[in-house]
């Protein structure tokens, strides 16, 4: 059975499938710096919080914002491209009916009268009262999925290593 890390290394990108990413070609010179591709606990569980945090509140470009961010603050580029992955055309719909509701709650604000998922032109009708609960909801979404994918990994890799410590100890 593979383990989780076994599994996210099998789906992170390469460095060479980076590169060839349209968006991040002009920055190919900068992506050969060692720490953006080493798994260590930090990185991964940096480059995973940056990809949940930018897949979250980011709708467009995210691969190229999680690699700039991942860039910029020396974390795992392939974990922070995997980690956009979690708003995708499935998911897109529910994280943001959710993210609306938590924002119009946080704000105080009621939810728009006579909005319908089912109908796209309410939505867009409805655009000026749903922004601001909207980015709300998607900023504490994105914030705190961000602050949990970085202690879990955190956690889980401690936990990994405390392990394998115990079982050469002992053997």
């Amino acid at each position: 059975m593979q383990t989780l890390f076994e599994r996210l290394r099998a789906m992170a990108p390469s460095r060479a499938q980076l590169e060839a990413t349209p968006g991040l070609r002009r920055l190919a010179p900068h992506l050969s710096h060692p720490k953006l591709w080493v798994w260590s606990r930090r990185g991964v569980a940096m480059g995973l919080a940056l990809g949940l945090f930018i897949g979250l509140l980011i709708p467009v470009a995210q691969f190229l914002f999680a690699a700039v961010a991942a860039m910029c603050l020396r974390a795992n580029i392939a974990v922070a491209a995997v980690g956009t992955l979690v708003s995708n055309p499935l998911t897109v719909p529910p994280i943001y009916y959710a993210a609306y509701h938590l924002g119009a709650w946080a704000t105080g604000t009621s939810a728009a009268e006579g909005m319908s998922l089912a109908d796209p032109w309410s939505l867009v009708e409805h655009f000026g009262t749903i922004g601001l609960p909207l980015f709300t909801g998607l900023a504490i979404t994105a914030s705190v999925a961000a602050v949990a994918g970085y202690l879990l990994i955190s956690q889980v890799w401690i936990r990994r290593v405390n392990a394998k410590r115990r079982c050469c100890v002992r053997g």
